[in-house]
């Protein structure tokens, strides 16, 4: 047993100060004051205490692209970031599109993984949106269906693929774009691109496979989730979606609630991302949906490359930015601490939120809850340095970023899954 003592939880959005008491997996009891002669004692003097975070949309790339991050690797980046929870994405070599390739991936998890683990699996066969994926032998071991790094852009494919998920209990999870409008773009069509003289990727791109969609769930009745919205015109049809009654959630990255457009000082790969950073309007955009309740929850698309492919212009580049390790100290510093946020409702957005919206058992702190938990150090601050990462991805623009909020020490289902051993050395 480990008694938690002297930590700070939210109860009604206000922090107060509790005892908790952990028995194996569980939370077996939360109080004012807790003693036990059996326990463990670690007295956290005032640190916080947050449900363990859930990220709906992870790339660990294995297997099959080990060369730019592993599960192992991602799992203690994640749980360093205070993640309890994650959900790899299929985009993988061979991708999990039957059971025999899934089960690659659920061995390694199921080996190296130092956090919960739910993989997708592909809605088409190797995510080429030509045959569908074998959805019936899958369902038991998945989390949703997703073709995440591409669009499905056969609208029956998509419509069957909808039918069938929504039989099984299902959510179909969708990366949104229309190919046809890529252009060849690098960054987002805007004033930015232009001043870059870089080939941009319209807002329209997203939203109109948005549109489409929404419209086939409402014929399905299929839980339609938009992967990592990025504009305004997306915001608008979730919302109108919503307002009509269809099943549709959304979510939105770290990274597009912090920056647009204007951010990118320079012609540097690290800052190329799909969706792109966007104008300054649909940034706004974005927090307002999220704070209105049209954005549902936070969710990093960690993307770890290899350094040779993001040290780059941005033609060249890979797409993609790391998020697990900084992704909650980045949005406390950004938008909790000058009041934009309150600190329960960015801890909702990555943790009870997710939990409401895919019907998990996870993401809450109660009385014989799982002991998934993260301890943050609200008032600990520090540089972020990729060469401090346990992610093998060292592939972000924000070098150097003074952050607060730090997780200090991660459990899930009561085991540590991460430590900073120079704030608790005698576990």
């Amino acid at each position: 047993m480990l008694l938690l003592k002297n930590g700070q939880i939210l109860e009604q959005g206000v922090l107060v100060q509790k005892d908790l008491l952990i028995d194996g997996k569980k939370i077996i009891q939360i109080s004012d004051s807790i003693e036990n002669t059996e326990a463990k004692v670690l007295d956290l003097k005032g640190k916080f205490i947050s449900p363990g975070f859930i990220d709906v949309h992870v790339h660990w790339r294995e297997p099959g692209f080990e060369y730019k991050e592993t599960i192992y690797h991602a799992s203690r980046a994640a749980a360093r970031g205070g993640f309890t929870t994650a959900m790899p994405m299929p985009n993988l070599n061979p991708v999990p599109d039957c059971y025999e390739n899934l089960k690659l991936q659920l061995d390694i998890i199921e080996r190296d993984s130092v956090i919960r683990a739910i993989p997708f699996g592909a809605i088409t066969k190797g995510e080429q949106g030509k045959e569908y994926a074998d959805f019936k032998e899958l369902a038991n071991y998945v989390f949703a269906f997703s073709d995440d790094g591409r669009g499905v852009q056969d609208a029956n494919m998509m419509f069957e693929s909808m039918k069938v998920a929504a039989s099984l209990d299902k959510a179909i999870v969708a990366h949104c774009e229309d190919n046809s409008l890529i252009r060849g773009g690098c960054m987002h069509c805007g004033r930015r691109s232009r001043e870059l003289q870089l080939p941009g990727i319209p807002s329209v791109c997203e939203s109109v496979q948005i549109a489409r969609d929404v419209l086939l769930a409402e014929a399905t009745g299929c839980h339609y989730h938009v992967c990592h919205v990025s504009t305004k015109e997306s915001v608008r049809v979730v919302r109108d979606a919503k307002a009509a009654g269809i099943k549709v959630t959304c979510e939105v990255c770290p990274h597009h609630l912090l920056s647009n457009e204007m951010d990118i000082p320079e012609d540097n790969g690290m800052w190329k991302m799909n969706p792109p950073l966007r104008s300054a309007e649909d940034h706004n955009a974005l927090i307002a949906g999220l704070l209105d309740g049209t954005i549902d929850v936070i969710a990093t698309d960690h993307a770890p490359h290899a350094p040779y492919e993001k040290e780059l212009t941005m033609t060249k580049a890979a797409f993609g930015i790391v998020g697990s390790e900084t992704a909650f100290s980045q949005l406390y510093t950004k938008f909790v601490k000058p009041g934009v946020f309150s600190l329960d409702f960015l801890v909702k957005k990555m943790s009870e939120n997710v939990a409401d919206t895919f019907e998990l058992p996870y993401g809450r702190l109660k009385e014989n809850g799982f002991a998934d938990l993260v301890i943050i150090d609200l008032e600990k601050s520090m540089e972020i340095d990729p060469n401090q990462f346990l992610s093998k991805g060292r592939n972000t623009p924000y070098i150097g970023e003074k952050i607060y909020g730090i997780p200090v020490l991660t459990l899930c289902e009561g085991r540590i899954a991460y430590q900073d051993k120079e704030v608790f050395t005698d576990l």
